[in-house]
């Protein structure tokens, strides 16, 4: 019943898992999407990682969220474009963009079924001042040349397909975002480089790393496991809600959330497009997957303390029962259609809502990124990319400038 319906439906034969190396030449320390896809870069750059996870493929926020690849900023695009300023909002929805249209050309180069479908999203206005604000943003993302529009609530019915609750007067509708199986494309990432020579090791988390030199050998990096030691050239940390656990510069900068979903028992196709509301301060969002299944999540807002700085990836009565209301509230065609999962997992959050991305001084050779907020799927091509990239070159891409820790944004958050 904790289970997700992403992991419960993997249906997918079990990824290699090999003993721990005393060498590698990189190491990705991290199972979610933005380890999966650090490795796939490196593979394509003729490198075979060693992958070390705490648990298994997709066990954090990958494989236990809502399945949605939704382009743009975490914020609404005029706060992005107020904390961070025009230039970067832009480049970061940008960035997005690109990240969408590469996981499309990966899963269609590499063959991944992950159930990808980019038919669009529909962000819906509960009320008047809502319906203002997703216009203003509208307006903004077409001034700054990005697809935005407003849809009225006729049309909300027939993009979905499905009546909406009475309440929801209209919506922004955004052509670039997708629907996929996230559990299924992380493994699917994961068996393509495993073809290619990397190596795994589940269950086994890194817990201390190290620089080692001297004067007959080049640093090295030394990564600490309960399995052994291993040493590298270079390590990626792609642990999202875990960062601080094994870079404590990270604490207070990339916190975990607590995120939390449930699956209905399937239903006749309904729902053509993904969708996100704000019911409460934190937002709601679903699909229906390609089965029938309907996915939704939120609802964090009535958890104490917003569920920020929790650690157990359990659901919880109040927010599950908040949860059954508001998808009844958003289509009331649902009413009585039962629950048959119900999960929860750790999201990592920043101040001011943007990924971080960078190198430790103190560990020459380790690269780091997180903090997606809960929009990690259209950030992780490009992130993967720019990692593998520093991991190779021993140097930051500048495309990750905007994301680094000195941003004063961080501390003003």
């Amino acid at each position: 019943m904790t289970r997700s319906h992403w992991h419960a439906t993997l249906d997918q034969a079990p990824l290699p898992g090999h003993a721990l190396p005393p060498r590698a030449e990189v190491v990705v320390i991290g199972g979610g999407i933005l380890g999966a896809m650090t490795t796939y870069w490196l593979t394509r750059a003729g490198v075979a990682p060693l992958v070390l996870e705490q648990a298994g493929p997709a066990a954090g926020a990958s494989g236990n969220n809502g399945g949605l690849c939704i382009t743009g900023t975490p914020e609404s695009y005029p706060a992005a474009v107020q904390r961070l300023g025009r230039a970067t909002a832009q480049e970061v929805w940008a960035l997005t963009l690109r990240g969408l249209a590469m996981l499309r050309s990966v899963v269609e180069e590499e063959g991944i079924a992950c159930d990808l479908r980019p038919d669009g999203h529909l962000e819906l206005a509960a009320n008047p001042a809502q319906l203002a604000a997703l216009t203003q943003a509208a307006v903004e993302l077409q001034a700054d040349g990005f697809q935005s529009s407003i849809v009225d609530r006729a049309a909300i019915t027939t993009l979905f397909g499905l009546p909406p609750g009475d309440e929801l007067i209209g919506a922004r509708y955004n052509e670039a975002a997708a629907r996929l199986h996230s559990a299924r494309l992380v493994h699917g990432l994961f068996a393509v480089t495993a073809r290619r020579g990397a190596r795994f090791c589940w269950q086994t988390p890194v817990t201390k790393l190290d620089i080692s030199a001297s004067p007959r050998q080049p640093r090295q990096v030394t990564l600490t496991t309960p399995r052994g030691v291993v040493t590298a050239s270079a390590a990626v940390v792609a642990l999202n809600a875990w960062s601080r656990d094994l870079l404590p510069e990270l604490d207070g900068i990339v916190r975990p959330v607590r995120g939390q979903a449930l699956a209905t028992a399937p239903v006749a196709p309904s729902l053509n497009l993904a969708f996100g509301v704000d019911l409460t301060p934190t937002g709601e969002y679903g699909q229906q997957t390609v089965d029938g299944t309907i996915v939704f999540g939120g609802c964090r807002a009535l958890a104490p303390q917003r569920d920020v700085d929790i650690r157990e990836p359990v659901p919880t009565p109040l927010v599950q029962e908040a949860l059954d209301t508001a998808l009844v509230r958003i289509f009331p065609s649902l009413a009585g259609v039962p629950v048959v999962r119900r999960w929860a997992g750790l999201m990592g959050f920043t101040p001011d809502y943007l990924p971080v991305a960078g190198a430790m001084e103190r560990l020459p050779g380790v690269w780091f990124a997180g903090g997606f907020c809960g929009h990690g799927m259209p950030f992780a091509g490009p992130f993967g990319r720019f990692l593998a990239e520093a991991a190779l070159a021993g140097t930051l891409p500048p495309e990750l400038e905007p994301y680094r820790l000195q941003r004063p944004t961080l501390t003003q958050g």
